[in-house]
């Protein structure tokens, strides 16, 4: 019989090829995901049935967005602030979604390994005939088998009718073939790249897909930013200041405008709001390309220098 009640819905998102697919190098890593999906992405989506009739989605109430990451360990880490940052996201999302985003961490392991090194001569020597190095490898463990168990388990006992893969690695495409050979649960693969020309859709996924969606915008992306700061039960959390665009020239802007404004609170509301003497644009946003940053700091200077002068 063809599905005609709401497609009840869960996400299951690859965190690893989420952040090196859209984040790395952004300035929008305080990623909202549970926006993203339920007021971005799904509503993009046409799902039909047999008949070509078009299905609502529902997002299912207990855990609707599964995030699969691991802990960044500090030893490997490239920025000093790199493991207490991510730490900071982590519980923000726990914090404002306690029942929509369920967090499932898998780990890192590093080890010292022997590896075949590409010829400073010829890079057309096979590897059979190039010399062993000793390497640092890096790996993440268990988030493709938990992503994997946790989608293929929802689907066997009846928890979901439609099931979003938000992935485009290979080792996920398992899980969904059984899927698709042992229950009536519809498939649709969210590859997380901001150009899909950059990197297409895999195939090994797609071909277990009833729909597919190549890309996420950026303009979606900017849209589904977490608050700044989101209270908790003991403190609130803030989004780290080396996760803005052109951290240093925030964190200068910061320290001057604190004794002006009040406090550093009240800097960051003067930054995230509309300024008539930038032509209406608001400064947080100007810091996002090196101008805008160097036209907000020379504004703040020139503030103060005001101040200083009456």
């Amino acid at each position: 019989m063809d599905k005609q009640l709401p497609l009840r819905t869960k996400v299951y998102i690859d965190g690893y090829n989420l952040y090196y697919g859209c984040l790395k190098g952004s300035p929008f890593k305080w990623l909202d995901i549970y926006r993203l999906f339920k007021d971005e992405i799904l509503p993009s989506i046409t799902v039909v049935n047999s008949q070509s009739k078009p299905l609502s989605i529902v997002l299912c109430n207990e855990s609707p967005v599964n995030f699969f990451t691991a802990k960044i360990l500090g030893n490997a880490a490239s920025s000093p602030d790199s493991v207490s940052s991510q730490a900071r996201y982590h519980q923000a999302l726990k914090n404002l979604y306690p029942n929509e985003v369920s967090i499932v961490e898998g780990y890192y392991s590093i080890n010292k390994v022997s590896a075949r090194k590409v010829s400073d001569v010829d890079s057309s020597i096979k590897p059979k005939d190039c010399s062993d190095v000793i390497i640092w490898k890096m790996e993440e463990k268990q988030s493709d088998v938990n992503l994997a168990l946790h989608a293929y388990h929802d689907a066997i006992v009846g928890n979901i009718d439609h099931a979003v893969f938000v992935t485009n690695d290979t080792d996920i495409s398992p899980a969904l073939k059984m899927i698709k050979e042992n229950t009536s649960v519809l498939v649709g693969v969210v590859v997380p790249v901001r150009n899909p020309e950059e990197r297409r859709a895999n195939a090994e996924l797609t071909k277990y897909a009833d729909w597919k969606r190549t890309h996420i915008n950026q303009d979606e992306i900017e849209r589904s930013q977490l608050p700044r700061v989101i209270s908790g039960r003991r403190k609130a959390t803030e989004k780290p200041d080396s996760w803005y665009a052109n951290p240093d020239k925030l964190n200068e802007i910061i320290e001057l405008a604190k004794p002006v404004c009040g406090g550093r609170s009240k800097v960051f509301k003067w930054l995230e709001k509309a300024n008539p003497h930038m032509q209406g644009q608001y400064p947080i946003k100007l810091l996002q390309t090196n101008e805008g940053a160097e036209l907000v700091l020379a504004y703040v200077k020139n503030w103060i220098s005001d101040l200083k002068n009456n």
